[in-house]
């Protein structure tokens, strides 16, 4: 199929992008790489009057450090983290997620702020960055705003971003290179969209270890304190309890497939400190 008819629109800044007036009446959508907006306008799921391509602004691909922290420009493509082109600061963490991200043509023109924006309890970036604690970084007409991670996914593709915003980049601290992590992802086939994520990440340097089970029904399940699941000699039930504190059935498909998931993260932490390559 073919998208309705729309409008298209290149700004090279945001004040140019916030400019746009089908914003006030809802008629107008950001895209930044289109690779989950383009299939839904093509099925006309979304008809948007007026279409606001952001990958020509400059600031949303800028990068850096900020005290003890990374901050990615929301327009840095899957391939670039993928690459090692972006210092993303997690010891192997984030080129390991982007790695696993559909196929190539896909990577190298999806973005990180688009995935994010999008929202699909399943994609990657999203449960990544709730792993990280990461802040999200928004501005709009009204000025800029700081969205914490707990507050940023408001259930299944609906975030806190206001229609008229845009998701300019986000911000997590680094992580030390005594860090550990592991990121395990269950689904059948590449390119599909995960039925499990499990995601763990230690880091005794900066007093966090915390947990992670996406691709749940709406927002990612962290267990902030998760030094219990690593412990030496643990309790083998604990995964299942932390899954069914998740919203999950213990009687369920899902839930066996989440608890395999999370206690493969905690294998993998245990025997290797990171994702084998």
């Amino acid at each position: 199929m073919k998208p309705s008819v729309f409008d298209y629109a290149r700004p090279l800044t945001c004040a140019d992008a916030f400019a746009h007036p089908d914003l006030a009446d809802g008629m107008a959508k950001f895209a930044a790489g289109c690779q989950s907006l383009g299939p839904m306008m093509n099925l006309r799921l979304a008809q948007p009057g007026m279409l606001v391509d952001l990958r020509a602004i400059a600031a949303l691909r800028e990068c850096g450090a900020q005290g003890d922290a990374a901050v990615l420009g929301a327009c840095i493509t899957h391939a670039e983290i993928e690459d090692g082109k972006v210092d993303d600061g997690t010891q192997g963490l984030m080129p390991h997620v982007a790695r696993g991200i559909a196929y190539r043509a896909v990577r190298n023109r999806g973005t990180l702020g688009g995935s994010l924006a999008h929202a699909d309890p399943a994609a990657d970036w999203i449960n990544t960055m709730c792993a990280l604690d990461a802040e999200f970084l928004v501005s709009g007409p009204r000025g800029a705003r700081t969205v914490a991670s707990a507050d940023w996914m408001l259930g299944a593709f609906t975030t806190a971003l206001e229609g008229d915003e845009i998701l300019t980049g986000v911000r997590y601290r680094w992580l030390s290179p005594a860090a550990r992590w592991a990121y395990y992802k269950f689904n059948r086939k590449p390119g599909e969209f995960a039925e499990a994520i499990a995601i763990v990440i230690d880091d005794p340097a900066a007093g966090t270890c915390r947990a992670v089970i996406g691709a749940i029904d709406g927002a990612p399940h962290r267990i902030d304190d998760a030094r219990a699941l690593l412990a030496p000699g643990a309790d083998a039930g604990l995964p299942g309890r932390h899954v069914e504190a998740a919203g999950l059935d213990a009687d369920s498909y899902e839930f066996q497939v989440h608890r395999v998931a999370l206690e493969r993260a905690i294998a993998i932490v245990q025997r290797h400190g990171r994702n084998p390559l």
